[in-house]
């Protein structure tokens, strides 16, 4: 599978509303596999950025959709699309089903790119003795962050959106987490950054918060507490993984919605102070 990006760039209106504050919203849908409902609560929070993981596109388990199409459509959002996975059995010969990371945004977004971690788990390639099927999760691809720079008024602001490898310790983890740290260090014109996404770790400790921290990231939502995805066959429990981290040290009120019931995981959202300040 060749690394790419797509979608669509309407551009509509530069000032899509005037408010005083900036929303961001994370979250892993599981692939789209509830849409209404994820559609229902998008469209209610009214984000300025959605980073949204595990998408769809062409897969036999979400109808063969065009997952982030449908949400751009639906919502009147630019968007970018990352392809992570080409999905083996989700597929037919002539369309292949791919798995990854959608950005999309009311504003302005521009230069989209993938970062295609070099530290890789083997787990989901293709073995002769593992029967190609949908259980099996057979994949070609590897784990990637999406970058996309969003301009929100008037303001460049530089989104990692990433999906830390699940298959793996913290250690695999936390070098692909500085992977994007290090590419944050490029923009010398001092942009807002922003990483989010499903960290699969607890990055509001340990080493991942350290790292965060020495790069002059901040915890936008707050809450380390608080699970973000559900309990399930493979876990337990629930964990905190997904995170919104924000350069700078703005101000911020953080949510996790655990009233919406549409994914494996909630939605993470952060409200930051009025957008000239926080989105500069």
């Amino acid at each position: 599978m060749t690394d790419a990006t797509r979608g669509g760039l309407h551009f509509g209106p530069e000032r899509p509303w005037s408010r005083d504050f900036c929303r961001i919203v994370s979250w892993n849908i599981e692939r789209g596999l509830q849409l209404p409902k994820i559609l229902d609560f998008l469209g209610s929070i009214q984000a300025d950025l959605l980073l949204l993981q595990e998408v769809d596109l062409n897969a036999r388990r979400t109808r063969y959709r065009d997952i982030a199409s449908e949400v751009a459509q639906s919502l009147n959002l630019n968007y970018v699309f990352g392809m992570e996975f080409q999905e083996l059995s989700e597929g037919t010969a002539t369309r292949p089903a791919y798995h990854g990371m959608a950005t999309l945004s009311p504003w302005p977004l521009s230069k989209a790119r993938i970062i295609h971690f070099r530290d890789q788990s083997t787990f989901w390639k293709p073995q002769w003795y593992v029967p190609d099927l949908p259980v099996f999760q057979r994949r070609l691809g590897g784990r990637i962050a999406l970058v996309a720079e969003a301009t929100i008024y008037g303001r460049k602001v530089v989104t990692y959106n990433l999906h830390l490898e699940s298959r793996g310790d913290d250690d695999l983890r936390l070098r692909q987490l500085n992977e994007v740290i290090a590419d944050g260090r490029k923009y010398v014109d001092r942009p807002r950054l922003m990483i989010a996404g499903d960290f699969n770790l607890n990055a509001g400790a340990g080493e991942a918060a350290r790292a965060l921290r020495d790069a002059g990231f901040r915890d936008a939502v707050g809450l380390p507490a608080h699970p973000t995805s559900t309990a399930h066959l493979l876990s337990h429990h629930a964990h905190a993984i997904d995170w919104i981290f924000v350069s700078g040290a703005p101000d911020s009120e953080g949510q996790v919605h655990h009233d919406i019931h549409a994914s494996d995981h909630y939605p993470v959202s952060v409200t930051l102070p009025p957008p000239r300040s926080a989105c500069e």
